[in-house]
């Protein structure tokens, strides 16, 4: 055989063989790796980095919703200011809540069959207005209650009308794993909101009068109006939202309840959540307890209030790990279960700042229950129903608390404050691991199957 030696160049010697002329290597096996999930202690950005609409909802929403608790505790004032009676304060609250339980259901049918992004926009439109209203009447020296109570209902209407629309909208505007991290800012926003607008709204009523603070809420809807209306059209998908005959058909608010009667897991995020809102919620009873364990004053009550949404915000602050949790459906039970625990430890120590501790502990597992029970509802639903779901969920959340006031305060006055303390924050646990054992199936949830 005729050996054929290298081709050569006169310049550079012998040719290197290239790559397709050398024998193949031997491969070496790589076991397939699972995608790095970065490991977060902050709030999770991310929506708010990849969705420029979702961006400006958030930041929107934001606003108004400083601006609404502005004007909240400023009605609160004014209708004080003109009767000196606490009874006609509390009214404030009835008038907001029968609208907002009566047409949060009718709103969330209504989400499921128009364009959520116009409903969106003309509600907070009429949100607005009636800011404005409000300024008119404060410049205008129109001191009535029967005014500020016709707004009020009013306000909480369109509130009503706009929460669904705008909830339904996020799952159309972030993929399913970036749900957990919107539903962590959107706790920031309603946490912050809460205890910052009312400090603002009375900072700026001292200063500059009611006047001043309606007209604040009615320019900060402007973010808000801004938003929606930079929104894509936002029709609902499925029967519901979808032509049929030339006609659109009508969402049922009944076919809303029928298909949440079918989905347990979907139920027992309700569940859960009046486990914690109606048997373990202790707010009614803190001006007693500030005076009889603490030996405090309004101050004191203040405190207690306002350390649980210290904790609710802290917990959305320090949320990046929720985004690792895929069995939201345990995460919730626990959450429920270390909210019970830290409310029945509350009713157990006389140390303030222990006792602040507790409330704030209790705050933070509010939140973690809160954002897994909001990507469920966004995740596991059709868009078809995502609206009357909403419109379910605005109800348990808006009565819920204003039961559990009825039910702690009731107790507290037949018994104790600390019976009915730690008697309803017991209850919540056990309340809990019953309905955990007779649905075993909503501890095995897995994000990864939302469906299921």
């Amino acid at each position: 055989m005729t050996h054929t030696p290298p081709e050569e160049d006169e310049a550079d010697g012998p040719r290197i063989p290239e790559a397709a002329d050398r024998p193949p290597l031997s491969p070496v096996p790589v076991e397939p790796r699972e995608p790095v999930t970065k490991r977060r202690i902050l709030a999770d950005l991310t929506p708010l980095r990849t969705s420029v609409d979702y961006r400006r909802l958030w930041i929107g929403n934001t606003i108004s919703w400083m601006g609404q608790a502005m004007t909240a505790l400023a009605v609160s004032l004014q209708v004080y200011d003109i009767t000196h009676s606490s009874f006609s304060v509390g009214l404030v609250g009835l008038f907001s809540l029968v609208p907002l339980v009566v047409f949060g259901l009718y709103g969330g049918a209504i989400a499921d069959t128009v364009d959520r992004r116009k409903l969106g926009l003309y509600s907070s439109l009429g949100s607005c207005g009636l800011s404005v209203a409000l300024a008119a009447g404060a410049f205008a020296g129109f001191h009535h209650v029967w005014f500020l109570y016709s707004v009020v209902a009013s306000q909480a209407v369109c509130g009503a009308l706009n929460s669904p629309a705008r909830s339904s909208m996020i799952p159309r505007l972030l993929p399913p794993e970036q749900l957990p991290a919107a539903n962590a800012l959107s706790s920031i926003t309603t946490t912050s909101g809460t205890m910052l607008g009312p400090m603002l709204g009375g900072l700026i009523v001292g200063l500059w009068g009611y006047q001043a603070a309606y007209t604040v809420d009615a320019v900060a809807f402007s973010a808000s109006l801004y938003a929606m209306w930079r929104l894509p059209a936002m029709r609902p998908e499925g029967s519901a939202g979808s032509a049929t005959g030339g006609r659109r058909k009508r969402a049922s608010v009944m076919d809303g309840l029928r298909f949440l009667a079918t989905r347990p897991n979907l139920r027992m995020t309700f569940f859960t959540d009046m486990c914690a809102m109606v048997l373990a919620h202790p707010r009614a009873l803190f001006p007693a307890v500030a005076v009889v364990w603490f030996a405090g004053d309004a101050k004191t009550a203040g405190l207690l209030v306002a350390a649980p949404a210290v904790g609710a915000l802290l917990g959305a602050v320090f949320s990046g790990w929720l985004g690792r949790v895929r069995r939201h459906g345990l995460a919730i039970l626990c959450a429920v279960a270390g909210w019970g625990t830290a409310i029945a430890v509350f009713g157990l120590t006389r140390n303030l700042w222990l006792g602040l501790f507790f409330l704030a502990l209790a705050g933070c597992a509010d939140t973690v229950s809160m954002v897994f029970r909001s990507t469920m509802l966004q995740a596991a639903v059709p868009d078809e129903m995502r609206g009357r779901l909403q419109g379910v969920f605005i109800v348990v959340v808006a009565g819920g608390p204003r039961l559990g006031d009825f039910i702690a305060g009731s107790v507290g006055d037949l018994s104790s404050p600390g019976v009915a303390v730690v008697g309803g924050g017991v209850a919540c646990v056990v309340a809990v691991g019953l309905l955990a054992l007779r649905w075993r199936g909503f501890a095995r949830y897995d994000s990864r199957v939302p469906g299921a």
